[in-house]
């Protein structure tokens, strides 16, 4: 049976438009900030919970979007608006860098499925890349800077999956799309101009456990498994019960709000159960036999205990396991790095990780 939400703010059309010209206007300024005056204008006030400290650009970040009147990832109830808004943002937040990219679309399980390829040099690793988005916002729109990084600097190249969304498409309509998309790229990796004996997943956050599902499903089915699993703040258990979903439920981007929301639409309803693998990898009653595994997890994140617990679990199962927690920065800095700040940082050091991991 599915469940009720409880009303939320929904901000006006005019509100929400000026919200997104704010970050387009705010974001390439903030880059410029030289740290020091960046401490300065939060009065040189800090945010430490459990013994991180947020990245001071974070901060200021944070601040504004509270000062909009938006909080969360989420802008508004309706979906076809929340999505708008939150490609509209993403905007903002896009990157300089010229990679060459083809769009192009495969049979998927329920009709055409379309795919972004970033090509790499020849014989370069393949990352099959779901994005995030909490199984209902998020697309090939909102990751594309993300995407372009890792190909420029991990040496990739990247295939970006739009999958199916919810709620028109509950679960497991995206976890299906996503193997697919992983079983089309083995067969074609060579075609794409890749290797086809390096062909992993990634994703971050509803992508990451995309990326996990994937890995597990492969492994039943029997089809070849992927080269390395890259987990990005993965959400692992729907409705699980950690600290971190208590200490950052409020504030830190990805909000409590966000979730349930995000659970209503995608599983609640779909006759999937919350602690079905397909949907909750931390769930699955055998994890041996795995791929390698670089599970990134951030510090103020309302999911870093999960991650934590599915790195421990691989790790206890056998799996080989890289864990990194960046502990100044909030979910989703992946997208942030254009600030600069830890989340730059962050992401040189993940792409670097990437980068080892995929030349063995």
């Amino acid at each position: 049976m599915e469940t009720s939400l409880p009303a939320r703010p929904n901000p006006s059309p005019l509100r929400l438009k000026a919200a997104t010209v704010a970050s387009r206007v705010s974001v390439p300024l903030l880059a410029r900030i030289p740290d020091p005056v960046k401490r300065l204008l939060m009065g040189r006030r800090s945010v430490v919970i459990d013994g991180n400290t947020l990245d001071t650009s974070l901060q200021l970040l944070l601040n504004a979007q509270r000062a909009s009147g938006i909080g969360g990832l989420v802008a508004c109830d309706d979906v076809t608006v929340a999505r708008t808004q939150l490609d509209a943002a993403s905007a903002a937040f896009t990157a300089d860098i010229v990679v060459p990219t083809d769009d192009f679309s495969i049979a998927g399980p329920a009709g055409p499925l379309t795919l972004r390829h970033y090509r790499g040099e020849a014989g370069a690793p393949l990352l099959v890349f779901f994005h995030g988005g909490g199984f209902v916002v998020g697309s090939l729109a909102t990751h594309d800077g993300f995407c372009r990084r890792i190909c420029r600097d991990a040496g990739v190249h990247v295939l970006a999956v739009d999958y199916r969304l919810a709620p028109e498409h509950k679960a497991p309509a995206a976890a299906e799309d996503c193997h697919a998309a992983y079983t089309w790229a083995l067969d074609h990796a060579a075609e794409l101009g890749a290797d086809p004996d390096r062909v992993a997943v990634g994703g971050d956050s509803a992508g990451g456990n995309l990326a996990a599902v994937v890995t597990q499903t492969a492994r039943t089915t029997g089809t070849r498994m992927p080269a390395l699993q890259l987990l990005i703040y993965p959400m692992v258990d729907p409705v699980g019960e950690t600290v971190s979903r208590s200490l950052f439920a409020e504030g830190f981007f990805l909000t409590k709000a966000d979730i349930d929301w995000f659970d209503h639409h995608y599983v609640a309803g779909s006759g999937v159960a919350h602690n079905d693998p397909r949907v909750a990898p931390l769930h699955a009653a055998d994890l041996t036999g795995l791929s390698p595994a670089l599970v990134v997890t951030a510090g103020f994140d309302p999911l870093r205990d999960e991650g934590r617990a599915y790195a421990r679990a691989l790790t206890a199962a056998g799996v080989p396991v890289d864990h990194r927690e960046y502990g100044s920065l909030v979910h989703a800095f992946i997208n942030f790095f254009p600030l600069g700040g830890d989340s730059e940082l962050a992401v040189v050091d993940l792409t670097s990780a990437l980068r080892a991991h995929l030349s063995r």
